[in-house]
Protein backbone atom coordinates (compact mmCIF):
# COMPACT_ATOMS: atom_id res chain seq x y z
CA UNK A 1 0.00 0.00 0.00
CA UNK A 2 2.39 2.00 0.67
CA UNK A 3 4.37 1.91 -2.89
CA UNK A 4 1.30 3.15 -3.90
CA UNK A 5 1.42 6.29 -1.83
CA UNK A 6 5.01 7.05 -2.44
CA UNK A 7 4.78 6.32 -6.06
CA UNK A 8 1.60 9.05 -6.26
CA UNK A 9 3.75 10.88 -4.79
CA UNK A 10 6.80 10.96 -6.85
CA UNK A 11 4.27 10.53 -10.28
CA UNK A 12 2.19 13.33 -9.47
CA UNK A 13 1.53 16.78 -8.96
CA UNK A 14 2.26 16.00 -5.44
CA UNK A 15 5.94 15.91 -5.74
CA UNK A 16 6.34 18.83 -6.77
CA UNK A 17 6.60 21.41 -4.00
CA UNK A 18 3.57 23.35 -4.94
CA UNK A 19 2.31 26.53 -6.47
CA UNK A 20 4.78 29.64 -6.24
CA UNK A 21 7.52 27.40 -4.98
CA UNK A 22 9.77 27.81 -8.43
CA UNK A 23 9.49 32.03 -7.39
CA UNK A 24 10.67 30.98 -4.26
CA UNK A 25 13.31 28.91 -5.00
CA UNK A 26 14.40 31.79 -7.90
CA UNK A 27 14.66 34.13 -4.84
CA UNK A 28 16.51 32.00 -2.72
CA UNK A 29 18.91 31.23 -5.60
CA UNK A 30 19.86 35.49 -6.49
CA UNK A 31 20.24 35.89 -2.65
CA UNK A 32 22.61 33.31 -2.51
CA UNK A 33 24.28 34.26 -5.63
CA UNK A 34 24.71 37.57 -3.99
CA UNK A 35 26.63 35.91 -0.98
CA UNK A 36 28.95 34.12 -3.11
CA UNK A 37 30.58 36.90 -4.65
CA UNK A 38 30.07 39.02 -1.59
CA UNK A 39 27.64 41.95 -0.41
CA UNK A 40 30.42 44.59 -0.68
CA UNK A 41 30.43 44.05 -4.55
CA UNK A 42 26.87 43.77 -5.44
CA UNK A 43 26.62 44.06 -9.33
CA UNK A 44 23.11 45.28 -10.36
CA UNK A 45 21.47 42.21 -10.81
CA UNK A 46 22.57 41.04 -7.57
CA UNK A 47 21.03 44.12 -6.11
CA UNK A 48 17.94 43.10 -7.72
CA UNK A 49 17.82 39.85 -6.39
CA UNK A 50 18.29 41.49 -2.60
CA UNK A 51 15.37 44.00 -3.42
CA UNK A 52 13.78 41.28 -4.79
CA UNK A 53 13.78 39.05 -1.91
CA UNK A 54 12.44 42.11 0.39
CA UNK A 55 9.48 43.21 -1.98
CA UNK A 56 8.16 39.13 -1.65
CA UNK A 57 6.92 40.03 1.60
CA UNK A 58 5.76 43.89 0.57
CA UNK A 59 2.12 43.12 2.03
CA UNK A 60 3.56 41.16 5.15
CA UNK A 61 3.89 42.69 8.56
CA UNK A 62 7.60 42.36 7.79
CA UNK A 63 7.42 44.07 4.47
CA UNK A 64 9.09 47.49 5.93
CA UNK A 65 11.78 46.24 7.74
CA UNK A 66 12.75 43.88 4.89
CA UNK A 67 12.34 46.64 2.45
CA UNK A 68 14.35 49.19 4.30
CA UNK A 69 17.45 46.60 4.96
CA UNK A 70 17.41 45.52 1.50
CA UNK A 71 17.78 48.88 0.31
CA UNK A 72 21.00 49.27 2.96
CA UNK A 73 22.83 46.80 1.28
CA UNK A 74 22.20 47.80 -1.63
CA UNK A 75 23.69 51.24 -0.79
CA UNK A 76 26.71 49.53 1.16
CA UNK A 77 25.27 50.13 4.50
CA UNK A 78 25.58 46.80 6.05
CA UNK A 79 24.81 46.04 9.75
CA UNK A 80 24.03 43.23 11.85
CA UNK A 81 20.43 44.40 11.95
CA UNK A 82 20.18 44.60 7.84
CA UNK A 83 21.63 41.50 8.02
CA UNK A 84 19.06 39.54 10.34
CA UNK A 85 16.05 41.09 8.63
CA UNK A 86 17.35 39.29 5.38
CA UNK A 87 18.03 36.41 7.22
CA UNK A 88 14.22 35.93 8.59
CA UNK A 89 13.26 36.60 5.12
CA UNK A 90 15.39 34.13 3.15
CA UNK A 91 14.02 31.26 6.34
CA UNK A 92 10.45 32.31 5.65
CA UNK A 93 11.06 31.69 1.87
CA UNK A 94 12.50 28.44 2.58
CA UNK A 95 10.19 27.80 5.26
CA UNK A 96 7.27 27.99 2.72
CA UNK A 97 8.62 25.21 0.08
CA UNK A 98 9.10 23.30 3.56
CA UNK A 99 5.81 23.42 4.61
CA UNK A 100 4.58 22.81 0.70
CA UNK A 101 6.81 19.61 0.59
CA UNK A 102 5.82 19.28 3.88
CA UNK A 103 2.12 18.84 3.40
CA UNK A 104 2.47 16.98 -0.15
CA UNK A 105 4.10 13.92 1.83
CA UNK A 106 1.90 13.61 4.30
CA UNK A 107 -1.20 13.62 2.38
CA UNK A 108 0.50 11.18 0.27
CA UNK A 109 1.47 8.57 2.60
CA UNK A 110 -2.34 9.99 4.87
CA UNK A 111 0.31 10.74 7.46
CA UNK A 112 -1.88 13.46 10.21
CA UNK A 113 0.39 15.81 11.81
CA UNK A 114 0.41 18.04 14.87
CA UNK A 115 0.51 21.88 14.76
CA UNK A 116 2.93 23.98 16.00
CA UNK A 117 1.80 25.97 19.00
CA UNK A 118 1.67 29.32 18.96
CA UNK A 119 4.50 31.23 20.99
CA UNK A 120 4.09 33.30 23.93
CA UNK A 121 3.06 36.65 23.68
CA UNK A 122 1.50 36.33 20.39
CA UNK A 123 4.86 35.57 18.62
CA UNK A 124 5.38 33.36 15.78
CA UNK A 125 1.26 33.44 15.36
CA UNK A 126 0.11 33.11 11.68
CA UNK A 127 -2.12 36.35 11.43
CA UNK A 128 -1.32 39.10 9.24
CA UNK A 129 -1.16 39.11 5.46
CA UNK A 130 0.57 37.17 3.53
CA UNK A 131 3.39 37.14 0.92
CA UNK A 132 3.51 37.59 -2.46
CA UNK A 133 3.94 35.79 -4.82
CA UNK A 134 5.90 32.54 -3.60
CA UNK A 135 5.20 33.01 0.75
CA UNK A 136 2.15 31.16 1.97
CA UNK A 137 0.70 31.56 5.53
CA UNK A 138 2.79 28.63 6.90
CA UNK A 139 5.71 30.53 6.25
CA UNK A 140 4.63 33.74 8.77
CA UNK A 141 5.85 31.55 11.85
CA UNK A 142 9.00 30.94 10.79
CA UNK A 143 9.53 34.97 9.62
CA UNK A 144 8.30 35.95 12.73
CA UNK A 145 10.22 34.01 15.00
CA UNK A 146 13.61 34.55 12.95
CA UNK A 147 13.33 38.38 13.23
CA UNK A 148 11.55 39.00 16.77
CA UNK A 149 15.03 38.09 18.79
CA UNK A 150 16.59 40.69 16.50
CA UNK A 151 14.21 43.30 17.51
CA UNK A 152 13.35 42.41 21.16
CA UNK A 153 17.38 42.42 22.52
CA UNK A 154 17.03 46.57 23.18
CA UNK A 155 14.00 46.18 25.29
CA UNK A 156 14.95 42.77 26.49
CA UNK A 157 18.78 42.64 26.79
CA UNK A 158 19.95 39.26 27.58
CA UNK A 159 23.54 38.68 29.52
CA UNK A 160 25.68 37.01 27.31
CA UNK A 161 28.33 34.05 28.58
CA UNK A 162 31.60 33.61 27.54
CA UNK A 163 32.54 37.48 26.92
CA UNK A 164 29.58 38.65 24.53
CA UNK A 165 30.69 35.17 22.45
CA UNK A 166 27.24 35.74 20.79
CA UNK A 167 28.26 39.27 19.28
CA UNK A 168 31.58 37.89 17.80
CA UNK A 169 30.06 35.06 16.16
CA UNK A 170 27.64 37.89 14.38
CA UNK A 171 30.44 40.01 13.71
CA UNK A 172 32.10 36.78 11.81
CA UNK A 173 28.99 35.78 9.80
CA UNK A 174 28.50 39.50 8.72
CA UNK A 175 32.59 39.48 7.46
CA UNK A 176 31.58 36.22 5.46
CA UNK A 177 28.66 37.95 4.19
CA UNK A 178 30.73 40.93 2.80
CA UNK A 179 33.37 39.28 1.90
CA UNK A 180 31.43 36.57 -0.16
CA UNK A 181 32.09 33.03 -0.11
CA UNK A 182 35.08 33.77 -3.20
CA UNK A 183 36.73 36.16 -0.93
CA UNK A 184 36.77 33.65 1.95
CA UNK A 185 40.83 33.03 2.85
CA UNK A 186 42.28 30.79 6.03
CA UNK A 187 42.69 34.46 7.79
CA UNK A 188 39.00 34.93 7.75
CA UNK A 189 38.24 31.08 8.76
CA UNK A 190 40.46 31.27 11.20
CA UNK A 191 38.66 33.77 12.80
CA UNK A 192 36.03 31.42 13.89
CA UNK A 193 37.88 29.35 15.84
CA UNK A 194 38.54 31.61 19.23
CA UNK A 195 34.64 32.03 19.10
CA UNK A 196 33.80 28.25 18.88
CA UNK A 197 36.35 27.97 21.69
CA UNK A 198 34.50 30.38 23.75
CA UNK A 199 30.73 28.74 22.48
CA UNK A 200 31.70 25.33 23.70
CA UNK A 201 32.41 26.32 26.98
CA UNK A 202 29.02 27.65 27.75
CA UNK A 203 26.77 24.63 27.48
CA UNK A 204 23.15 26.75 26.41
CA UNK A 205 25.39 27.83 23.12
CA UNK A 206 26.85 24.26 22.31
CA UNK A 207 24.12 23.47 19.61
CA UNK A 208 25.77 26.79 17.82
CA UNK A 209 29.13 25.67 18.77
CA UNK A 210 28.83 22.92 16.33
CA UNK A 211 27.05 24.23 13.61
CA UNK A 212 30.17 27.17 13.30
CA UNK A 213 32.51 24.91 13.49
CA UNK A 214 31.20 22.39 10.82
CA UNK A 215 30.38 25.47 8.31
CA UNK A 216 34.36 26.62 9.09
CA UNK A 217 35.40 23.20 8.53
CA UNK A 218 33.83 23.26 4.96
CA UNK A 219 34.88 26.76 4.68
CA UNK A 220 38.70 25.75 5.60
CA UNK A 221 38.61 22.84 3.27
CA UNK A 222 37.61 24.74 0.31
CA UNK A 223 40.50 27.20 0.25
CA UNK A 224 40.88 29.19 -1.60
CA UNK A 225 37.67 29.28 -2.34
CA UNK A 226 38.08 31.85 -4.93
CA UNK A 227 39.45 29.63 -7.77
CA UNK A 228 37.28 26.44 -7.21
CA UNK A 229 34.86 25.19 -10.00
CA UNK A 230 31.85 24.32 -7.94
CA UNK A 231 30.26 25.79 -4.77
CA UNK A 232 27.34 24.32 -2.41
CA UNK A 233 25.96 27.15 -2.92
CA UNK A 234 22.66 26.33 -1.25
CA UNK A 235 24.15 24.40 1.70
CA UNK A 236 26.41 27.25 2.71
CA UNK A 237 23.86 29.97 2.34
CA UNK A 238 21.42 27.86 4.69
CA UNK A 239 24.31 27.59 7.16
CA UNK A 240 24.76 31.44 7.33
CA UNK A 241 21.84 31.76 7.52
CA UNK A 242 20.66 29.43 10.79
CA UNK A 243 23.91 30.37 12.43
CA UNK A 244 22.82 33.70 12.21
CA UNK A 245 19.37 33.55 13.60
CA UNK A 246 20.59 31.44 16.39
CA UNK A 247 22.85 34.14 16.93
CA UNK A 248 20.27 36.43 17.93
CA UNK A 249 20.15 37.33 21.74
CA UNK A 250 17.36 35.12 23.60
CA UNK A 251 17.27 32.32 20.64
CA UNK A 252 19.80 29.83 22.51
CA UNK A 253 20.42 31.60 26.09
CA UNK A 254 16.49 32.30 26.74
CA UNK A 255 14.52 29.60 28.55
CA UNK A 256 13.38 26.67 26.03
CA UNK A 257 10.01 25.78 25.50
CA UNK A 258 8.60 23.55 28.21
CA UNK A 259 8.02 20.00 27.48
CA UNK A 260 5.86 17.68 28.33
CA UNK A 261 6.80 14.36 30.48
CA UNK A 262 5.41 11.16 28.79
CA UNK A 263 5.53 7.43 29.73
CA UNK A 264 5.25 4.29 27.25
CA UNK A 265 6.67 1.86 25.71
CA UNK A 266 9.21 3.54 22.57
CA UNK A 267 9.62 1.24 19.20
CA UNK A 268 12.34 1.70 17.46
CA UNK A 269 12.72 2.02 13.85
CA UNK A 270 16.30 3.24 13.26
CA UNK A 271 19.16 5.18 14.06
CA UNK A 272 20.42 8.37 11.75
CA UNK A 273 23.97 9.37 12.94
CA UNK A 274 25.04 12.72 11.76
CA UNK A 275 28.74 13.14 11.81
CA UNK A 276 31.37 15.72 11.58
CA UNK A 277 34.82 16.24 12.03
CA UNK A 278 34.38 16.94 15.92
CA UNK A 279 31.10 16.06 16.72
CA UNK A 280 28.88 12.96 16.02
CA UNK A 281 24.88 12.63 16.97
CA UNK A 282 23.12 10.04 17.02
CA UNK A 283 19.58 10.38 16.24
CA UNK A 284 16.57 7.66 16.77
CA UNK A 285 13.86 7.24 15.32
CA UNK A 286 10.53 5.46 17.17
CA UNK A 287 7.06 5.23 17.34
CA UNK A 288 5.67 5.62 21.00
CA UNK A 289 2.84 4.47 22.45
CA UNK A 290 1.81 6.02 25.71
CA UNK A 291 1.07 4.52 28.47
CA UNK A 292 -2.30 5.84 29.12
CA UNK A 293 -3.74 4.34 25.80
CA UNK A 294 -3.39 7.12 23.64
CA UNK A 295 -2.60 7.54 20.30
CA UNK A 296 1.19 6.51 19.25
CA UNK A 297 3.46 9.40 17.75
CA UNK A 298 6.43 9.93 15.59
CA UNK A 299 9.64 10.85 18.00
CA UNK A 300 12.86 11.07 18.13
CA UNK A 301 16.19 11.19 20.13
CA UNK A 302 18.88 12.22 20.01
CA UNK A 303 22.86 12.02 22.03
CA UNK A 304 25.57 13.93 20.53
CA UNK A 305 29.25 13.95 21.74
CA UNK A 306 32.36 15.66 20.76
CA UNK A 307 35.68 14.06 18.81
CA UNK A 308 38.58 14.48 17.18
CA UNK A 309 38.28 13.37 13.08
CA UNK A 310 40.58 10.25 13.58
CA UNK A 311 37.15 8.57 15.74
CA UNK A 312 35.58 7.35 12.84
CA UNK A 313 33.65 4.25 11.79
CA UNK A 314 32.79 1.70 14.78
CA UNK A 315 34.31 3.73 17.54
CA UNK A 316 32.17 6.30 17.48
CA UNK A 317 30.22 4.32 19.40
CA UNK A 318 32.44 4.00 22.35
CA UNK A 319 32.04 8.10 22.70
CA UNK A 320 28.38 7.48 24.21
CA UNK A 321 29.36 4.64 26.84
CA UNK A 322 27.13 6.61 29.23
CA UNK A 323 24.18 5.82 27.57
CA UNK A 324 24.02 2.10 28.05
CA UNK A 325 20.57 1.71 27.96
CA UNK A 326 19.93 3.57 24.91
CA UNK A 327 22.62 1.19 23.23
CA UNK A 328 21.77 -2.20 24.05
CA UNK A 329 18.22 -1.15 23.04
CA UNK A 330 19.48 -0.52 19.53
CA UNK A 331 22.46 -3.36 19.35
CA UNK A 332 20.03 -6.16 20.26
CA UNK A 333 16.64 -4.87 18.68
CA UNK A 334 14.61 -4.08 21.69
CA UNK A 335 11.83 -1.98 22.58
CA UNK A 336 12.02 0.45 25.48
CA UNK A 337 9.62 1.33 28.44
CA UNK A 338 10.21 5.02 29.42
CA UNK A 339 8.54 7.08 32.39
CA UNK A 340 8.21 10.80 32.83
CA UNK A 341 10.95 11.61 30.14
CA UNK A 342 10.34 14.90 29.01
CA UNK A 343 9.00 15.48 24.59
CA UNK A 344 9.76 18.96 23.16
CA UNK A 345 7.02 20.28 20.83
CA UNK A 346 9.20 19.06 17.97
CA UNK A 347 8.52 15.87 18.82
CA UNK A 348 12.25 14.98 20.66
CA UNK A 349 12.26 13.05 23.56
CA UNK A 350 15.22 14.06 25.76
CA UNK A 351 16.83 10.98 26.63
CA UNK A 352 17.47 9.80 30.22
CA UNK A 353 18.41 6.54 30.56
CA UNK A 354 17.53 6.87 34.34
CA UNK A 355 13.86 7.11 33.06
CA UNK A 356 14.49 3.88 30.98
CA UNK A 357 14.60 0.23 31.00
CA UNK A 358 14.94 -2.41 28.13
CA UNK A 359 12.12 -4.43 27.53
CA UNK A 360 11.07 -6.98 25.28
CA UNK A 361 12.54 -7.81 21.39
CA UNK A 362 11.02 -5.53 18.70
CA UNK A 363 12.25 -5.62 15.09
CA UNK A 364 11.89 -2.62 13.88
CA UNK A 365 10.07 -3.32 10.60
CA UNK A 366 7.61 -4.99 12.04
CA UNK A 367 7.20 -2.29 14.40
CA UNK A 368 6.91 -0.03 11.25
CA UNK A 369 3.98 -2.69 9.68
CA UNK A 370 2.10 -2.44 13.17
CA UNK A 371 2.47 1.10 14.42
CA UNK A 372 3.40 3.45 11.69
CA UNK A 373 0.55 4.36 9.78
CA UNK A 374 -1.55 5.36 12.76
CA UNK A 375 1.26 7.32 14.07
CA UNK A 376 0.85 11.61 14.71
CA UNK A 377 3.91 13.30 13.02
CA UNK A 378 5.05 16.01 15.57
CA UNK A 379 5.13 19.74 14.24
CA UNK A 380 8.37 21.41 12.57
CA UNK A 381 9.83 24.49 15.03
CA UNK A 382 9.59 27.41 12.39
CA UNK A 383 13.47 27.85 11.89
CA UNK A 384 13.99 23.78 10.91
CA UNK A 385 11.50 24.48 7.98
CA UNK A 386 13.82 23.72 5.74
CA UNK A 387 13.62 21.32 3.05
CA UNK A 388 16.73 19.45 3.46
CA UNK A 389 16.00 18.83 6.80
CA UNK A 390 12.83 16.71 6.00
CA UNK A 391 13.72 12.93 7.57
CA UNK A 392 9.95 11.12 7.86
CA UNK A 393 10.08 7.52 8.53
CA UNK A 394 8.33 4.60 6.10
CA UNK A 395 8.36 1.69 5.62
CA UNK A 396 8.65 0.19 1.92
CA UNK A 397 8.45 -3.23 0.50
CA UNK A 398 7.14 -4.98 -3.20
CA UNK A 399 9.91 -2.91 -4.92
CA UNK A 400 12.48 -3.98 -7.21
CA UNK A 401 15.81 -2.87 -7.29
CA UNK A 402 17.25 -1.17 -10.26
CA UNK A 403 20.88 -1.58 -11.71
CA UNK A 404 21.49 1.81 -10.07
CA UNK A 405 20.49 0.87 -6.71
CA UNK A 406 16.86 2.52 -6.99
CA UNK A 407 13.42 1.53 -5.97
CA UNK A 408 11.25 0.34 -8.43
CA UNK A 409 7.60 0.79 -6.50
CA UNK A 410 5.88 -0.79 -9.94
CA UNK A 411 6.61 1.85 -12.48
CA UNK A 412 7.80 4.96 -10.28
CA UNK A 413 11.38 4.81 -9.55
CA UNK A 414 12.26 6.21 -5.74
CA UNK A 415 16.34 7.20 -5.68
CA UNK A 416 17.92 5.52 -2.80
CA UNK A 417 20.42 7.59 -0.82
CA UNK A 418 23.69 5.01 -0.17
CA UNK A 419 25.73 7.71 1.26
CA UNK A 420 24.15 8.40 3.73
CA UNK A 421 25.25 4.95 5.03
CA UNK A 422 26.91 5.50 8.53
CA UNK A 423 30.30 3.50 8.49
CA UNK A 424 29.33 2.73 12.34
CA UNK A 425 27.08 0.30 11.09
CA UNK A 426 26.29 -2.93 9.11
CA UNK A 427 24.38 -1.69 6.43
CA UNK A 428 25.89 -1.52 3.44
CA UNK A 429 24.95 -0.67 -0.25
CA UNK A 430 25.26 -4.23 -1.10
CA UNK A 431 22.20 -5.04 1.41
CA UNK A 432 19.91 -2.69 0.51
CA UNK A 433 20.78 -3.74 -3.23
CA UNK A 434 19.49 -7.86 -2.11
CA UNK A 435 16.35 -6.74 0.44
CA UNK A 436 13.03 -6.85 -0.05
CA UNK A 437 11.91 -4.41 2.89
CA UNK A 438 13.26 -1.39 4.04
CA UNK A 439 12.58 1.26 6.56
CA UNK A 440 14.06 4.34 5.70
CA UNK A 441 13.84 8.25 5.51
CA UNK A 442 12.03 9.69 3.16
CA UNK A 443 14.33 13.00 2.41
CA UNK A 444 14.36 15.91 -0.38
CA UNK A 445 16.99 16.76 -1.70
CA UNK A 446 18.47 18.17 -5.05
CA UNK A 447 14.98 18.97 -6.31
CA UNK A 448 13.81 15.17 -5.58
CA UNK A 449 12.76 12.96 -3.29
CA UNK A 450 14.95 10.09 -2.14
CA UNK A 451 15.22 7.53 0.85
CA UNK A 452 17.73 6.59 3.15
CA UNK A 453 17.88 3.25 4.69
CA UNK A 454 17.54 2.66 8.27
CA UNK A 455 16.93 -1.07 8.44
CA UNK A 456 16.13 -3.58 5.64
CA UNK A 457 15.07 -7.29 5.32
CA UNK A 458 17.53 -9.24 2.87
CA UNK A 459 19.11 -12.42 1.63
CA UNK A 460 22.35 -13.59 3.16
CA UNK A 461 23.49 -16.99 1.95
CA UNK A 462 19.60 -17.90 1.52
CA UNK A 463 18.41 -16.48 4.87
CA UNK A 464 16.24 -13.78 5.26
CA UNK A 465 18.19 -11.45 8.03
CA UNK A 466 17.46 -8.01 9.08
CA UNK A 467 20.01 -5.55 9.31
CA UNK A 468 20.15 -2.24 11.02
CA UNK A 469 22.57 0.78 11.29
CA UNK A 470 22.23 0.44 15.34
CA UNK A 471 23.46 -2.99 15.18
CA UNK A 472 26.85 -2.40 16.23
CA UNK A 473 25.74 -0.39 19.01
CA UNK A 474 27.26 -2.30 21.49
CA UNK A 475 30.31 -3.34 19.09
CA UNK A 476 30.52 -4.95 15.58
CA UNK A 477 30.06 -8.16 14.83
CA UNK A 478 31.49 -8.89 11.95
CA UNK A 479 34.89 -10.08 12.95
CA UNK A 480 37.08 -7.81 10.42
CA UNK A 481 35.05 -4.65 11.75
CA UNK A 482 35.85 -5.65 15.07
CA UNK A 483 39.78 -5.57 14.65
CA UNK A 484 39.36 -2.35 12.98
CA UNK A 485 37.07 -1.32 15.98
CA UNK A 486 39.86 -2.62 18.40
CA UNK A 487 42.21 -0.34 16.81
CA UNK A 488 40.20 2.92 16.81
CA UNK A 489 39.59 2.08 20.14
CA UNK A 490 42.88 2.52 22.09
CA UNK A 491 42.78 5.76 20.37
CA UNK A 492 39.88 6.31 22.20
CA UNK A 493 41.00 5.03 25.59
CA UNK A 494 44.51 6.98 25.28
CA UNK A 495 42.69 10.09 24.50
CA UNK A 496 40.69 9.82 27.25
CA UNK A 497 43.64 9.15 29.84
CA UNK A 498 45.52 12.36 28.34
CA UNK A 499 42.28 14.24 29.09
CA UNK A 500 42.33 12.37 32.70
CA UNK A 501 45.89 13.57 33.13
CA UNK A 502 45.53 17.14 32.11
CA UNK A 503 42.32 17.55 34.02
CA UNK A 504 44.46 16.83 37.48
CA UNK A 505 47.30 18.82 36.77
Amino acid sequence: MLAVQLAALLGGDSGKAGEGAEEALALLDGFDDALVHGLARLADERADAVAALAAAFAATPLGDRLAEAADAVVSGSITQEHLTALAGGRVALSGAVHDALLESLDTALGRERAEWPPAPDGLGTTGGATAQPAVDQAAQPAVESAAQPAAQSAAQPVVQPAGNVLGGVRSWLRELAITGWRGVDHDLVSAADQIVEALLAAPDLRRLAVLLDGFAAELRASCPIGSAEHLPVRRWADLWTRALLLSQDGVLTGAPRPAATVSGRLLVLGVDVHEHGTAVQFQVHAVLEPADGGRPRLVRTSVAVAKVDTIAGPALWKLTQRHKILLAVLADRRCVEITDMPLLDSGDLVWDDDHAFVSKPADPLAAARLCLSGALAPAVPPLDRVAVRIAEPVLVEGYKVTKDGSFDLGGTVLAVDAQRLPECGPLTPKLVAASSACVGLVRWDAGRWTLQPLAVQAKVKREAVVVATGDWALGPTDPKAAKAEARAADAVTVLRERAGRLLRR
